[in-house]
């Protein structure tokens, strides 16, 4: 490999029962939590420890260079800090030393996971680490990575940097905070329904979500596996475009594929992500489901105008049946097997308050799930439709049309892409950051984002603006579409942001990673030209 990594990378019922069955399922509920939550204080003395141990080694780094200034260091991009460690016009010591003065178990935020460290590193991890890098933080994520909160009982709450009243988004929001501070230059996370891009767009950073299985997803912790209709990836997370680029043209090496047969050997494609031909773009300012803040389309609407005199086409595009693809198609391959392997992780385990309104309607019977469903329908369609999808598909065969109704989506979805000759698509992400607990109460939201992991398109995020007093006003006057609590929840999770920044998703067909990056630095390049907003 002719591009080396910098030294540092962040790696962020009882119902009709009797009695006495109750007491005894009771007991032995009690029985099993009791040694996992044991290990949660345990688990806390350790980061405590592990903290205090990484300010010992930054005071002994700085007495080695008492004269170092870490500011210039922590605002060189990551190309430009690489080539000054390849030239050795940096130590990496003064770059560790710069770092640690900002800011293992791989636990999902599940106390059964503690005290299980893996045997050896992911192959990401390898990768990084034959290239240079110096992996030195693991970050706080959602309690199960099913949640776009960051929050857990293991380790808490991560607050947003830019404002601490705000959520930093999740799950892999300890990355997006630590990020965000400039604690770390790049860092990894991974992504179910948003999970990189919702922390990168509620922080101001940049993050890549990759076509499934373009980066390997070996040796990487999860608490469900198995899905296979809604496609988890790993992809990385930093502060500029550049940054992700050199990241996935060190990992789509030879060696990918020989540690990992499984990850197709298709290396970086230089000449895409450098060629100039002008674009043919498709945009949308709201998918349909979800009404998006002031925010979200005075974004996309600024991006598209900068883009449009630039010389590229741009192209309106609506996302055909949203409703039917979060409702019935992602939420059902998400609970396919009714929560049961979730339910199941959680078992003996403290639940986090963003998992607790979730783990409840699994835990309610089938027959209760159906009813509340029922009685929902008119009032609240939207939870009707969860409620009958947290029921699971109940048969292989149901699963296998199920996986067969995704896959006849993709390919309306592409052909509709094809009949209008577009390259790429612009969309709103999900932003401003919301209030700490709101996550949960305006879930169905995350259509922005979850959408493209049902598709299993890749989809950069980068920030392009930042929130007026206009917008707050505008905010003022939101409805949503469907007038439920929901929509109310979202209205309420999104005030207050003046200021804060409001990012936009860059999306490519499949396997087109180096055509989405190369979007993105177009709109990073033509957004940073612009003057600042007044807030």
């Amino acid at each position: 490999m002719g591009s080396k990594m910098p030294g540092l990378v962040s790696l962020s019922y009882f119902l009709g029962v009797p009695f006495l069955l109750v007491l005894l399922g009771a007991a032995l509920l009690h029985w099993r939590q009791t040694p996992a939550r044991n290990k949660i204080p345990r688990a806390q003395k350790r980061r405590e420890k592990a903290l205090q141990q990484m300010e010992a080694l930054a005071q002994r780094l700085r007495q080695q260079e008492p004269d170092l200034d870490p500011k210039p260091i922590l605002e060189l991009p990551l190309l430009t800090l690489a080539q000054k460690l390849q030239d050795e016009e940096l130590s990496l010591e003064s770059v560790l030393c710069s770092y640690l003065e900002q800011g293992h178990d791989s636990t999902c935020g599940l106390a059964q996971f503690l005290e299980k460290p893996a045997a050896k590193d992911g192959i990401i991890v390898q990768i990084l680490k034959a290239q240079g890098a110096i992996p030195f933080v693991k970050t706080n994520v959602a309690q199960t990575l099913f949640s776009f909160d960051c929050s857990n009982p293991i380790y808490g709450q991560t607050l947003n940097p830019l404002n601490l009243q705000k959520t930093s988004g999740g799950s892999s929001g300890g990355e997006g905070a630590l990020l965000a501070g400039r604690g770390s230059i790049l860092g990894f996370g991974t992504d179910t329904g948003g999970s990189i891009r919702i922390p990168a767009s509620f922080c101001g950073i940049c993050g890549l979500k990759p076509t499934g299985f373009r980066l390997s997803y070996s040796g990487i912790a999860s608490a469900v596996k198995g899905k296979k209709s809604v496609t988890t990836m790993a992809g990385p997370m930093a502060l500029d475009v550049e940054s992700l680029v050199l990241s996935l043209k060190v990992l789509l090496s030879e060696d990918m594929h020989q540690l990992d047969p499984t990850v197709p050997p298709i290396p970086f494609r230089e000449e895409v992500y450098f060629s100039k031909r002008l674009l043919r773009i498709g945009y949308y300012e709201s998918d349909g489901f979800t009404q998006p803040s002031p925010s979200m389309v005075r974004a996309v609407r600024l991006t598209t105008g900068l883009l449009q005199d630039a010389g590229h086409e741009v192209i309106p595009f609506s996302i055909p049946q949203i409703e039917y693809a979060m409702q019935h198609l992602y939420k059902g391959g998400l609970n396919a097997d009714g929560g049961a392997t979730l339910l199941e992780k959680l078992e003996g385990d403290l639940v986090d308050p963003c998992m607790k309104g979730t783990v409840t309607l699994l835990r309610l019977p089938d027959l209760l799930k159906c009813l509340l469903a029922r009685i929902l329908k008119h009032t609240n369609p939207r939870l009707s439709k969860t409620l009958e999808e947290l029921r699971g598909v109940g048969t292989p065969k149901k699963l296998w049309e199920q996986h067969s109704k995704v896959e006849k989506y993709q390919h309306e979805f592409i052909a509709k892409w094809r009949s209008l000759d577009l390259d790429v698509l612009l969309a709103p992400a999900l932003d401003p950051a919301f209030y700490i607990s709101y996550p949960a109460k305006a879930s169905e939201s995350m259509s922005y984002m979850g959408l493209y992991n049902l598709l299993n398109f890749p989809v950069g995020v980068l920030p392009v603006t930042r929130v007026t007093v206009e917008d707050e006003k505008e905010l003022a006057f939101y409805k949503g579409y469907y007038g439920d609590t929901f929509d109310k929840n979202f209205q309420e999770a999104v005030r207050g942001s003046t200021g804060l920044p409001v990012a936009v998703q860059c999306i490519a067909l499949p396997w087109e990673e180096e055509l989405c990056l190369r979007f993105m630095k177009e709109v990073e390049t033509l957004t940073k030209n612009q003057k600042e907003p007044k807030e």
